[in-house]
């Protein structure tokens, strides 16, 4: 069970060194070498924890979208009504969260690769799907709980994260009024739930 344990500690390690050579020298300029030299590791080792770079790879994406989804799902607070979750989980949508949790070079490297290999294709679209049917379960309870009134709250949610998918595609190119803009997009998804969007406490 140790062993096995401390086997796991240590991929999880040459995941975050990978994420982080990549962070620094692009996904395309990383290396098993590179890796090595970080973790002060000769790259011989990392085959005995990983039989390709392209097993790694795909733990990096797995990384990837594990971060995602932490940041999308908040834990569970029994305490709070569907609407307190809805707000925390708009907030969370449309906030700098992600951004500085995963580079963005990093997930639109990773994200690219959809288009060449099926199994990450898939692996990002499970995480799509997950997260709307999320948010739709979390939009529904609103709506049975009489906070909302929208018809089909599976259209509102798919709708919502084309927005906010959209809005960091474009986001990410964006230096000036980044925030502002991030703000108006928030703004619509509001209007798709048919409430007003909280404002600020020192606004």
């Amino acid at each position: 069970m140790g062993r096995k344990s401390l086997k796991v500690d240590r991929r999880r390690e040459i995941v975050r060194a990978f994420y982080e050579v990549a962070k620094k020298e692009g996904l395309g300029n990383t290396s098993l070498s590179k890796i090595g030299k970080k973790l002060k590791m000769p790259p011989s080792l990392l085959v005995h924890y990983f039989t390709s770079k392209e097993e790694l790879l795909l733990e990096l994406i797995d990384f990837i979208i594990n971060n995602y989804k932490s940041i999308y799902i908040p834990q569970e607070d029994t305490e709070s009504t569907s609407i307190q979750k809805l707000m925390l989980v708009m907030d969370n949508i449309f906030s700098r969260k992600w951004n500085n949790l995963i580079d963005d070079g990093v997930f639109y490297s990773c994200f690219a690769l959809v288009f060449q290999d099926k199994r990450i294709k898939s692996k990002f679209h499970e995480l799509h799907l997950l997260l709307r049917s999320w948010l739709t379960e979390l939009i529904q309870q609103c709506k049975d709980d009489g906070y909302l009134d929208i018809d089909d709250p599976s259209r509102t949610s798919e709708l919502i994260f084309v927005i906010s998918d959209g809005a960091y595609y474009y986001l990410s190119m964006v230096d000036k009024d980044y925030e502002s803009k991030l703000e108006l997009y928030k703004e619509e998804a509001f209007n798709l739930l048919g409430i007003e969007m909280p404002q600020p406490a020192n606004s």
